[in-house]
């Protein structure tokens, strides 16, 4: 089997747009004004709403 190249390989990356790559997993921490105990909020977002998730309360 041949190589193949990191140069052919760019082309594919157009193919693979709607894959599981445009997503990542962020973690929140949300302090209770009760307590003062952390929780953790745990979600797997589409990378482009990255910002507008940690905006948000």
């Amino acid at each position: 089997m041949a190589k193949v190249s990191k140069n052919s390989r760019v082309g594919q990356r157009a193919a693979n747009a709607g894959s599981g790559r445009d997503f990542v997993k962020v973690v929140k921490s949300i302090k209770n004004p009760e307590t003062g105990k952390y929780t953790y909020k745990e979600v797997m977002i589409h990378k482009d709403k990255v910002k507008e998730f940690f905006a948000s309360k």
